[in-house]
């Protein structure tokens, strides 16, 4: 995990960790810790969606729930979702935020940002055997 030269932000508790499009793992896992240390769900609302938004009509065939359906808990959530994007967006410069605009779950712009800045999982894949193929033929040609 690579993290930014100097100081060029302060330890705010206050401000969450702001992301310019660099050092995305390090500003990763002090959003996580940020968010979590403001309210732990809100991380789970992050990473799991904020749930329980859809009712089921006919057997297979869901729809979501209108405001005069939704439980107690389920407007608990939602309130939860509203707060983590909050804090996600504040954290993004403008850059970042064109691209999770159009987001509205925690859980999207989370999972927008992880694609658009790590790959999906077959790309790390694929990033490995490169990495490693590479590594093989370096070896090979310094015998």
């Amino acid at each position: 995990m690579s993290a930014p030269p100097g100081n060029w932000e302060g330890q705010s508790t206050a401000r969450p960790p702001l992301f310019n499009g660099q050092y995305y793992s390090w500003w990763k896992n002090r959003m996580r810790d940020h968010i979590t240390e403001e309210d732990y769900e809100l991380w789970d609302i992050v990473t799991d969606g904020p749930l329980a938004t859809l009712k089921n009509i006919v057997e297979g065939v869901d729809v979501p729930k209108t405001k005069a359906d939704c439980t107690t808990e389920d407007l608990k959530k939602w309130e939860k979702n509203v707060k983590s994007k909050k804090w996600l967006v504040c954290g993004l410069g403008p850059d970042e935020y064109s691209g999770i605009q159009i987001c509205t779950t925690a859980k999207q712009i989370w999972d927008t940002l992880q694609v658009a800045q790590e790959g999906t999982p077959q790309v790390k894949r694929s990033r490995g055997t490169l990495l490693y193929s590479q590594y093989e033929n370096f070896a090979i040609r310094r015998k």
